[in-house]
């Protein structure tokens, strides 16, 4: 007996020991945060003080919501998400497009629309592309940029309903300026085009964990140091522009946000009916449209259900050993294509309650000199599960065309897409509604070279698969169809003849192809 106490009594001190040293650790934790907030607290007030005139006003609001994002980014403890918690969403909380439809179109359709508001995520810069200034201002078809795409899509919908629909561009410092100036050749369409900019926020030195900028400069050395926190900023951009309210004033009800590079995303006239046409109790506040995973799309996030409300898992959420679960097309079929309709009244609700909680995305690059850094990020939708009777729509492939690369704009320069009004629809010529899976080399990178590599866009009605790869380049009304691969090896060239005509084809080595 007096064995077994002895040993129970150890057990007792050593969990008394163990409960001792967890408390310390997590008092020196905590003592840790605190000094890190107050550190971070000096250097923002730091950078204030040197702040001119009006822009003083408003760098101090984007530091009060860097701060909130930081607070939160240091109370965070392991993964967001427990994986054991993830439920499939419930049947009716993802409804098919087809189900929406089949509701039909109310008799004025102008009532519906004049209760919207286009916004536009209109914050990057086209550098993945080699391109300097906005991406909105790359050429995609008939010289038209997607901003021109835009505005014409809008316009073509309030000329056909005697609405007004205006245009809202949520700008970053990097692109408002370049963006302002272009707007001026929009004066006499019939579009109301309003814009806010979106914070700017301090990078972080991944080491220390404090501000990298000296100051509140933009350029020279300061031209690094300073980034916009994503799309999830919209909520508390657009309600400090003071546009939200404007808007609601104005009898606007929902804005339909998406990416202004998504050719895909134009107004649907019979999701936009769903909403307004819902009783006031149960209106939805929130959808996000979804559409089915090709293996192309494994990294997108997808909806799931957590604590009783649909919620955005995106990959950086997903613990290592379940990303290839994650990326599994058969647990998870659907992924979010960044096209949401949200209620602006919810929005405005959501920020005076302080109420709008999205996970904090940590993106980690290298600036000037090879110094590590961190940004602190949200995504727009991860704000779904704050809001009331949020849907997702699972909607046709054809509303997200995202143009991220030049394989993409291959695509839609071609004869693949016919253009109507601004809007992009599949080519009734083409026989199955997939597109094809296009990849191109590095030597197509940047717009500029890639557009001396064609002579003319090929024809590609017919075509399955193409890869690219080393100096090639094409001549005038090439055709390609079903598998065609040309690879020119270091140090050798491929020129397509112009009228060339290429099925099924492997094309390798240093050629001029002569026969077709």
């Amino acid at each position: 007996v007096s064995h077994v106490l002895f040993v129970l009594a150890l057990i007792v001190g050593l969990s008394k020991e163990l409960q001792s040293n967890t408390n310390k650790m997590a008092q020196f934790q905590e003592v840790m945060r605190q000094q890190l907030e107050s550190s971070m607290h000096t250097e923002l007030e730091k950078l204030l003080s040197t702040a001119k005139g009006a822009k003083a006003e408003v760098s101090k609001k984007d530091f009060e919501g860097f701060r909130n994002l930081f607070h939160r980014f240091l109370q965070v403890k392991g993964p967001s998400v427990e994986w054991a918690k993830i439920n499939r969403p419930p049947e009716d909380s993802i409804q098919p497009f087809d189900k929406i439809k089949a509701k039909g179109l109310p008799d004025n359709i102008a009532d519906s629309l004049n209760k919207l508001v286009v916004v536009k995520l209109n914050g990057g810069l086209g550098t993945s592309m080699g391109c300097k200034g906005p991406k909105s201002l790359i050429s995609v078809r008939n010289e038209n940029t997607f901003l021109d795409l835009t505005v014409q899509q809008i316009e073509h919908l309030n000329k056909t309903y005697n609405a007004d629909v205006p245009l809202v561009l949520m700008n970053s410092f990097n692109t408002d300026e370049d963006t302002k100036k272009i707007l001026q050749k929009y004066t006499h369409h019939g579009v109301k085009i309003h814009t806010f900019n979106q914070s700017r926020y301090p990078r972080i030195n991944k080491e220390s964990l404090l501000p990298v900028a000296k100051d509140m400069a933009m350029t020279g050395e300061n031209a690094d140091v300073w980034y916009p926190p994503g799309h999830g900023d919209i909520y508390a951009s657009f309600y400090n522009s003071g546009l939200l309210e404007q808007l609601i004033a104005e009898g606007k009800e929902y804005i339909f946000v998406s990416n202004i590079d998504n050719l895909g995303a134009t107004v649907d006239l019979y999701i936009l009916n769903h909403l307004v046409s819902q009783p006031n109790g149960k209106r939805c506040e929130f959808i996000m449209e979804v559409t089915d995973k090709t293996r192309a799309d494994v990294k997108g996030g997808t909806l799931i259900q957590y604590d009783g409300k649909l919620r955005l898992l995106e990959i950086a959420q997903v613990p290592k050993a379940h990303v290839d679960e994650f990326k599994s097309v058969t647990k998870f079929k659907i992924f979010n294509t960044n096209n949401l309709w949200i209620s602006l009244s919810a929005i405005k609700r959501l920020q005076e309650q302080n109420a709008m909680d999205m996970e904090i995305i940590v993106n980690p690059k290298t600036i000037n000199g090879g110094l590590n850094v961190i940004q602190l990020e949200t995504a727009v939708g991860a704000a779904i599960k704050c809001f009331d009777n949020a849907l997702g729509i699972n909607v046709p492939r054809s509303r997200f065309l995202p143009v991220k690369t030049t394989s993409d704009l291959l695509l839609v320069m071609s004869n693949l897409y016919s253009l109507e009004a601004g809007s992009l629809t599949m080519s009734e010529r083409r026989e199955f509604p997939t597109t094809p899976h296009v990849k191109l080399g590095s030597s197509f990178t940047k717009v500029q070279e890639y557009l001396t590599r064609f002579e003319s866009i090929p024809d590609m009605l017919e075509l399955d698969h193409l890869t690219v790869s080393g100096d090639v380049t094409f001549g005038k009304q090439v055709s390609l169809k079903g598998t065609v691969i040309i690879i020119a090896n270091h140090g050798d060239r491929i020129d397509i003849p112009a009228g060339s005509m290429l099925e099924n084809k492997i094309v390798s080595g240093n050629l001029r192809i002569l026969d077709h």
